[in-house]
């Protein structure tokens, strides 16, 4: 069912469903604050399945598993498109109304918006699931780079922890993620279904993730700015956070700058190189 909304504030939508409408945030931050180091448990299960899965699919001819992988991207893709359109217009009345200040400091998008909440509470209970993504590369004997099982579990533990302190700087981080997974899951969907696209698309995707992670960096050196020139209380993060979230979107940018080198630069090089010297 569908709710028009009579009042434009602070709702940012023309409508609403009831399981938006009726989210209440203060339950979904007591159960994280009671379960979310749980999610160190989860990631040591999830090294400990996918590597010894690897060990046992070593001397083993991979799985195809066509039918799932398509299933399993197309509902992650839909689900972080909806996430993106879900998030992203309170993110931009904010900065358009409030200013950059109260985007990075205030928690409104999860204590103001129910929708925004909604999904914002969504978006970290995904990450678990997610880790799914491995299992297939590891089923399908496909590579499995230091870049994604280590992103699989930073993110997992840092978004479960930040949202336990209710960290204002992650509307951020929440909204460019699913911008990011929409399209990724997309193309991957597309390439299990057996579609080819052009390789400016795999490129863009990555420039996109890397770009994700500049303006990651970017957004904790405004929040650092911000709470330093106005003491702890005028930001809604804590220092622990900001030094976590940099740490981890630095290392995140200097990865995915050397996937991008290796994937498509030196590449590139590499084969024109071949190709120099068979004609030699």
């Amino acid at each position: 069912m569908v709710r028009l909304m009579m009042h434009p504030e602070p709702s940012n939508y023309s409508y609403v469903f009831d399981f938006e409408e009726n989210f209440h945030y203060e339950w979904t931050r007591q159960w994280m604050t009671e379960n979310w180091t749980n999610g160190f448990y989860y990631c040591t299960i999830y090294a400990m399945l996918v590597f010894g899965l690897r060990r046992m699919m070593r001397d083993r001819a991979g799985f195809r598993l066509k039918g799932l992988l398509v299933l399993w991207n197309v509902m992650l893709a839909t689900f972080s498109l909806v996430g993106f359109a879900r998030t992203a217009p309170e993110l931009f009345r904010v900065l358009n109304k409030y200013g950059l200040h109260h985007s990075v400091c205030v928690t409104s998008y999860v204590e103001d918006d129910p929708v925004s909440g909604f999904w914002s509470w969504l978006f970290v209970l995904s990450k678990l699931p997610e880790l799914g993504d491995t299992i297939f590369i590891v089923l399908r004997k496909q590579p499995l780079i230091f870049l994604h099982w280590y992103h699989h579990i930073t993110v997992l533990l840092y978004t479960w922890f930040s949202y336990m302190e209710f960290t204002s700087s992650a509307r951020w981080f929440i909204v460019m993620n699913y911008s990011v997974h929409s399209m990724m899951y997309t193309y991957y969907a597309a390439r299990a279904m057996g579609y080819r696209p052009p390789k400016q698309v795999s490129m863009f995707i990555t420039a996109s993730q890397l770009t994700q992670m500049l303006v990651g960096c970017f957004i904790n050196y405004t929040t650092y700015g911000y709470l330093k020139s106005g003491g702890p209380h005028s930001c809604r993060v804590s220092k622990l956070n900001i030094t976590l979230s940099s740490a981890m979107y630095f290392s995140y940018l200097l990865l995915f700058a050397r996937f991008f080198y290796n994937a498509y630069l030196n590449k590139g090089r590499v084969s024109a190189s071949k190709k120099s010297s068979k004609q030699h």
